[in-house]
């Protein structure tokens, strides 16, 4: 077949050849294009989500962390203030311990051995424990104690005696004795007196 399409026909329908081509192609790169913008968003919104769910889940555990270190915190805090209290409480009654053991002793009567002394949290007295060979003796402990002539205690209650029975211990018998001092006793370098009025 013999082409008598004048060369100008012929160059435009070649080139609107080539511009269908063109057309496909930018097409094809448009969709391409979207595709990858497409994709970059669901990366995104992958990511942040993924960023937002790993927040919620460190913010937890980092409350949970701290809630546990509060709580140890004040446990320590509790037995330091505990420690403290106890502290201050033997500093306030500004016990004098070696003469006040080196005096019981003296009083403590034969048949009797001082085992203990405690101060008492509760009441300011002082606890003391003994061992004695009977329950006369040990009860003479109790008034050797409170005796106004030794000067050492206001007054002194049992709080327990105890005394085993066919026991080979050279002392089966044990006692307990609450003592308070008195106001103005020689054991305390500062009395209650002078406390409550220096404060």
């Amino acid at each position: 077949m013999i082409n008598l399409l004048p060369p100008d026909v012929k160059k435009s329908i070649e080139f609107a050849r080539y511009n269908t081509v063109l057309v496909r192609w930018l097409m094809a790169l448009i969709a391409a294009i979207a595709g990858v913008f497409i994709i970059i968003l669901i990366g995104q919104m992958y990511l942040t989500r993924t960023t937002d769910n790993i927040t919620q889940s460190t913010e937890v555990v980092m409350k949970s962390l701290e809630e546990q270190n509060l709580e140890e915190t004040q446990q320590e805090v509790q037995n330091i203030s505990n420690s403290l209290n106890l502290v201050v409480q033997v500093l306030s009654r500004q016990v004098q311990f070696s003469d006040l053991i080196r005096q019981v002793g003296s009083i403590i009567p034969e048949g009797a051995v001082l085992t203990g002394l405690t101060i008492n949290q509760t009441n300011g007295g002082i606890d003391l424990l003994a061992d004695a060979t009977d329950y006369n003796t040990a009860t003479q402990v109790q008034v050797n104690l409170e005796d106004p002539e030794n000067q050492i205690f206001e007054t002194a209650d049992i709080i327990n005696i105890r005394c085993e029975q066919a026991s080979d211990n050279a002392y089966p018998c044990q006692i307990t004795i609450r003592a308070l001092f008195g106001e103005n006793s020689q054991f305390l370098l500062i009395s209650p007196t002078q406390s409550g009025a220096s404060s």
